[in-house]
């Protein structure tokens, strides 16, 4: 199969997007911004759920999933580069 541009682009991009996602949600529940929000104030029994460190830590936890898939898609990427022909497989080629 031949790989177009933007087949390479999206894999690109989904490996970006999934990694700066998984920082995102590994860091975001531990900062000073995860408090002051809608969902925290929505009911005094989410709010408690929501302050708990073992949610906190799940939300973590989808982060490293995001990234684990993103380095895994890097390695997958291999599959748009050329590799290069050896000299035996030039050699007997039929002409």
């Amino acid at each position: 199969m031949e790989y177009r541009w933007y087949h390479k682009l999206s894999g690109v991009l989904y490996v970006v997007l999934c990694f700066e996602i998984g920082i995102f949600l590994i860091f975001f529940p531990w900062s000073e911004y995860w408090k002051p929000n809608m969902l925290s104030n929505f009911s005094p029994e989410w709010g408690m759920f929501w302050m708990n460190p073992f949610f906190r830590g799940a939300v973590s936890g989808i982060g490293l999933i995001n990234i684990y898939f993103s380095v895994v898609e890097a390695f997958r990427l291999r599959r748009f580069a050329v590799l290069p022909e050896s000299d035996d497989e030039i050699e007997r080629r039929p002409e």
